[in-house]
């Protein structure tokens, strides 16, 4: 569809009265890993609020329907939420769970739409009507994705976004303070004085995220795995303190409020872009590896190329008598569904490009279309289980990949 119909659907579903859920499906959601799970997951509280009758643990496994509508394809279910409550009745089960999408022809549970940015925009549930859910899966090599987080912000694997509109702006839950301290959560009275001045930098919250969660007894890819959750702590702490008070002070003019909150996405914006490049090169100088001379990030080759990583050095890639099958890239991208073609042309000397992402999953479709494009997977050994059974002996993680260029 249009970009025109994307927008028009987020006009229409953006407003007081229905609560968002935006989430990038896993292979777990979907089929593509064949877990037979009933659907994408959404978490009980938030079907709580949007289907209120559910919770009525005096009953076993209460249940309630309502209509379903895929508008971006279009498609439309009667769905059945169901809360198998069954540990409040003396046995060990408590979840809840949507079920009767329509089996892989919906777009939702189609593996080829692993990785995909899907938005759940739901009227809830009233004493005189049934709740209601309006769907867009996004498609469009990525752009329509761009557009939903041009108002939501960065939507990321295992991380959703809960918006209500005229409640709440768009991952308000930023601002929710992590109460245990053995998480990354700062104090303002914990964070370098000049955070309070002027916003840090990506760079700089992550190296603060590398000092709270030391390297002992990992290996890499929970290593990076744990970083990355822990940035994530960092930046939210650093957020509540740097705007929440603006926000509370009010706003004179609608330009004053809108001027802020543009500030805010990019500032998110920004810290996703290269967070997954930023904590790799950090795990890359760990292990060991020199840069320079054992590899480089973002150096530019064959006059405007720039892969993200580039093993050993550019002299090496430019020497004609420096042999090919000791060369590698490394792409980063934290998901790749829309992306991942974008890196095949990055190198023209190195034929396998590899590529590290935290998606969770692919279908088997564009796992095939990857390979046959010369795109070798690299997925930290946590997320391997979301990805189809017949894919997971091809992926390789991050320390098997630094082996490897510890050999070449």
């Amino acid at each position: 569809m249009a970009l025109t119909d994307l927008a028009n659907w987020m006009d229409e579903f953006g407003r007081p009265g229905f609560v968002w859920y935006a989430k990038r499906l896993s292979g777990n959601d979907t089929l593509a890993n064949q877990s037979h799970q009933a659907g994408p997951y959404v978490p009980k509280e938030l079907l709580f609020e949007v289907v209120p009758s559910l919770k009525r643990p005096e009953a076993l496994n209460p249940d309630a329907k309502f209509e379903l509508y895929i508008d971006s394809h279009p498609d439309v279910q009667t769905i059945r939420a169901i809360w198998y409550n069954n540990r409040l009745h003396g046995k060990t089960r408590n979840e809840t769970r949507l079920t009767g999408f329509g089996g892989i022809r919906s777009a939702l549970l189609d593996p080829d739409s692993t990785g995909a940015l899907a938005v759940f925009a739901f009227s809830p549930e009233t004493a005189v009507k049934q709740a209601e859910c309006h769907v867009w899966v996004c498609g469009g090599e990525g752009t329509e994705a761009d557009l939903v987080e041009e108002r939501l912000g960065p939507v990321e694997p295992k991380s959703p976004v809960i918006w209500r509109p005229g409640v709440s702006e768009p991952q308000a839950d930023l601002f929710t303070r992590s109460p245990a301290r053995a998480s990354c959560w700062l104090n303002p009275n914990e964070m370098p004085a000049d955070w309070l001045i002027a916003f840090p930098t990506g760079r700089e919250i992550i190296a603060k995220a590398i000092e709270l969660q030391s390297t002992t007894g990992t290996n890499v890819d929970s290593r990076l795995l744990r970083r990355r959750t822990c940035e994530f702590e960092i930046f939210k702490s650093i957020e509540e303190a740097s705007w929440l008070p603006k926000i509370k002070e009010g706003f004179k003019t609608i330009d004053g409020f809108l001027g802020l909150a543009n500030t805010i996405l990019q500032s998110r914006k920004s810290r996703a872009g290269k967070s997954l490049e930023y904590h790799t090169a950090a795990i890359l100088e760990e292990e060991g590896l020199v840069m320079g001379t054992q590899f480089v990030h973002n150096p530019v080759i064959e006059v405007s190329k720039r892969p993200d990583f580039l093993f050993p050095s550019v002299p090496a890639y430019e020497n004609p008598s420096f042999p090919a099958h000791r060369l590698r890239m490394l792409a980063a991208k934290t998901t790749c569904k829309d992306r991942w073609r974008q890196i095949i042309n990055e190198a023209d000397r190195i034929e396998t490009k590899h590529l590290l992402t935290l998606q969770e999953g692919v279908s088997q479709a564009q796992f095939n279309e990857m390979v046959d494009a010369g795109v070798r997977l690299v997925v930290p050994t946590g997320i391997h289980d979301s990805y189809p059974e017949a894919v997971r002996p091809h992926l390789i993680s991050l320390e098997e990949f630094i082996a490897d260029v510890r050999t070449a």
